[in-house]
């Protein structure tokens, strides 16, 4: 969009307030909200803010940020009143001098797509956030417990989180979202919403708009939306799984190759090669938090084992099923993010490790097929080519370190600034503790 036109739906919108958003290091999303009568100026001028407070950003002596609105993110929030209509702007950050700030996550992604179109190519992405939906159990803390009794795909038209659910698909279709399914997974409370696949950018933000819109929308409910990696012990965690390919400029799959075995071209098996070398390094990007490390462990069809398949959805990569003649289908599904992560960052790491791979001309092993990776000793993991994902955040956090490509992807300031946000949160875990600990210690020790 153009400002004129902006101008003309906002006004006709009826909206009120204006929220300039933009993201932390971390992936928490900020917002400046201003009357709608600044909004001319603001996309004239952008928005200036003090950076210093902000998890990544500036240091006090260099605290002065600039907010550049993207026009083509401005949609309506369906659940501010309508006396209140207020409307979001998902911004960039720039320094002083008008230079892109270099801790900007988006700003980073944005880049990454600028050198990948140098060579014709676009990077598609559809995610899959899992979500879980909680009664409040008493108190300001929050004892979670599960908002229906449903499983797998279960339907039942008096369940009241498939009214919820509904509302949420409603609300986020009007944000431009393009839905495509809604469904119950597997443990009970817990929740998914597809949205169709897009550019990478576009796919990061709707990933963050969906993400604060169940929460909303659930506390409208009076409950408790959390996309927590792992919040009930024994049952299933929730995951954020990755569709990815590769399309040239005339809009044909670059993934899709007939005579291929496995009907995947060269760049195909160069990008899943590139993304197995690197995933014990790209893990803390894409699987940030202590709880994250949670979910992936054996038992839960979380991956754990860095491997590849067609028909095993216990691999890391699954290629799924196409129908003949459906090239524009073929996709990499990378099944280890959860969506805790900052998809900013994490699709930028996801991106460069396949280009590493392409580049290099890298062959993946050869696939898991019909292999339930769990019943295999180590052994046998170990005679297939089959590495393990880290076992915990601190673990993660060291194998950044280690993997040179994914820690120059993500630039020397957004580096620095995840590893200390997150070496400040082991820290915090490793400290505290638990209830687990005194069930255990308290009376036996």
């Amino acid at each position: 969009m153009d400002k004129k036109e902006l101008l003309e739906r906002v006004a006709a919108d009826g909206v009120v307030f204006i929220s300039f958003q933009f993201t932390d290091v971390t992936g928490t999303v900020k917002s400046l909200d201003t009357p709608v009568g600044r909004l001319e100026e603001a996309m004239d001028n952008g928005i200036w803010f003090d950076g210093s407070s902000v998890e990544g950003f500036a240091r006090i002596q260099e605290s002065d940020m600039h907010l550049r609105p993207d026009m083509d993110t401005y949609t309506v929030l369906p659940w501010s009143p309508e006396g209140m209509k207020r409307a979001r702007l998902i911004c960039d950050i720039y320094q002083p001098d008008g230079t892109p700030f270099t801790g900007d996550p988006r700003g980073l992604l944005r880049r990454k797509l600028a050198e990948l179109k140098q060579r014709g190519w676009t990077f598609m992405v559809g995610s899959e956030p899992e979500f879980f939906l909680f009664r409040r159990n008493g108190g300001d803390v929050v004892h979670p417990v599960p908002h229906d009794i449903g499983g797998y795909f279960d339907f039942s038209p008096n369940d009241e989180a498939v009214r919820v659910r509904t509302e949420l698909m409603r609300a986020l279709d009007s944000m431009g979202l393009e839905v495509e399914v809604g469904h119950h997974e597997c443990a009970l409370g817990q929740h998914e919403i597809d949205f169709r696949f897009s550019d990478a950018l576009k796919s990061a933000d709707n990933v963050l708009t969906l993400k604060y819109t169940v929460k909303a929308i659930a506390a409208q409910n009076g409950l408790v939306a959390s996309f927590m990696p792992k919040p009930i012990f024994g049952i299933n965690g929730s995951g954020m799984h990755c569709h990815q390919s590769l399309f040239d400029k005339d809009g044909n799959n670059l993934f899709y190759d007939p005579k291929d075995e496995y009907k995947l071209s060269e760049i195909a098996h160069g990008f899943i090669a590139g993304q197995l070398a690197h995933a014990r390094g790209f893990s803390a990007v894409t699987a940030p938090t202590v709880n994250s490390y949670k979910r992936l462990v054996p038992g839960y069809e979380a991956p754990v084992y860095v491997g590849w398949a067609q028909t095993n959805r216990s691999a890391l990569i699954r290629i799924p099923r196409f129908m003949e003649g459906q090239s524009k289908a073929v996709r990499a599904e990378l099944r280890c993010p959860d969506p805790s992560c900052n998809p900013y960052l994490a699709y930028s790491v996801m991106l460069s490790a396949a280009l590493d791979g392409i580049d290099r001309k890298l062959t993946p092993p050869k696939p898991l097929n019909h292999i339930n990776v769990y019943e295999l000793s180590t052994d046998e993991r170990k005679a297939k080519n089959v590495d393990e994902l880290p076992g915990s955040l601190l673990e993660a956090l060291d194998e950044l370190k280690k993997d040179s490509l994914i820690r120059e992807s993500l630039g020397e300031s957004i580096y620095n600034s995840f590893r200390r946000a997150k070496m400040e949160e082991w820290e915090t875990y490793r400290l505290r503790v638990m209830d687990w600990e005194l069930e255990r210690y308290l009376e036996a020790a």
